[in-house]
């Protein structure tokens, strides 16, 4: 196939013993590396100094979604929707990535020390409702939901060590600053769970169906005061205190999924899928500064470990678009063949699935 020479083609045709070219210890020692999950391939590993593909991760499974990477860059963690199960990935590519079974459709993954945290949805379809399937749900309330999970996983060992019964389709996950407590997002339940992270129990939940549909996204702010959720199915965005009070209603574009705040605090980001759009918005005001045109089905994105640039994946128009953060202009399309779907990057950055 043909490409356009403004992309850049992502991907090369490697084998697991060649699946890395650089160690990441190696990279980071200029801009860091980009890791790309894709939703019908590996992981693209992107050298940030030259915005250059250098490799890909093999994870042994199909349908890699969410993704987290340690502190010390050594593994990588993907949530394998095809295969319902996880990924612990050398990034050295000195071992084969080992499997651990979680449940059916894991989509999100956070890391917390040496612990992967996997929020899994037995009973999604793998996608918003449509206005038919909505009716027919609301038309049979006497169908139980089935409740989500979150599988934590001890990284060293390998192994599921606590899996915590939560609320119907689980996706978001957060920390507070505290480490403390673990909040989640509940999709089809539309509320926000607030658990204890050691234990799983469950220590507040928080109705937002009065404000919206489907809450998804979710991100603390840098000083840990505030919170933010998307509700993907009403476009909008709510403000939360550190008690977990609603305290604010933003107006989004169509379908918001993915959401950050740069590493200032200053302002907040906001992938708004159906809206072929990233929105910035001032992080005291909330007024919106920008709209940047995007491509199709961009639910994530991370910033650059210099805060220079950020990295946008867009499923659908396969691309993973390179945005300015100071013009807050895209510089860069670089061709994604494989349904791009999230981005952490090492040095680990401010982002959608991950922060520092």
């Amino acid at each position: 196939m043909k490409h356009s020479s403004k992309y850049l083609d992502l991907y090369t045709s490697l084998g697991f013993a060649a699946s890395i070219l650089l160690a990441p210890d190696i990279l980071a020692a200029d801009k860091g590396v980009a890791y790309i999950s894709n939703q019908n391939g590996r992981v693209t590993i992107l050298d940030l100094e030259t915005m250059q593909t250098k490799g890909e991760l093999n994870v042994g499974a199909k349908g890699p979604r969410g993704l987290g990477i340690t502190s010390d860059g050594k593994w990588i963690i993907t949530a394998n929707k095809d295969d319902s199960n996880i990924s612990i990935v050398d990034t050295a590519g000195t071992i084969p990535p080992k499997l651990v079974s979680i449940g059916k459709n894991p989509e999100f993954v956070r890391i917390l020390g040496d612990r992967a945290y996997v929020t899994y949805e037995p009973s999604s379809k793998g996608g918003p409702p449509s206005k038919l399937e909505k009716a027919e749900e609301d038309d049979d309330d006497d169908e139980e939901q089935v409740p989500g999970h979150i599988a934590i996983v001890d990284i060293k060992q390998g192994k599921v060590i606590k899996d915590i019964v939560g609320k119907p389709e689980t996706e978001g996950l957060e920390f507070s600053k505290d480490g403390k407590k673990m909040i989640v997002t509940n999709e089809s339940d539309n509320s926000i769970t607030v658990h204890d992270v050691k234990s799983g129990k469950l220590l507040k939940s928080i109705s937002v169906g009065k404000y919206g549909e489907r809450p998804r996204g979710i991100k603390i702010s840098p000083d840990g005061k505030t919170y933010l959720v998307t509700l993907e199915l009403s476009d909008k965005m709510l403000v939360l205190n550190n008690n977990f009070k609603v305290t604010k209603e933003i107006k989004t574009g169509k379908t918001p999924y993915g959401v950050s705040y740069d590493r200032a605090g200053k302002r907040i980001f906001v992938a708004a899928n159906n809206e072929n759009a990233l929105q910035v918005f001032d992080a005291k005001t909330f007024t919106k500064i920008k709209d940047i045109p995007t491509g199709k089905r961009c639910w994530h994105f991370s910033f650059t470990p210099d805060d220079q640039q950020l990295l946008l994946a867009c499923g659908k128009s396969s691309e993973v678009i390179v945005i300015d953060t100071a013009t807050m202009e895209a510089t860069k399309r670089l061709l994604a063949n494989e349904m791009p779907w999230g981005i952490v990057t090492y040095p680990k950055s401010m982002g959608s699935v991950d922060q520092p």
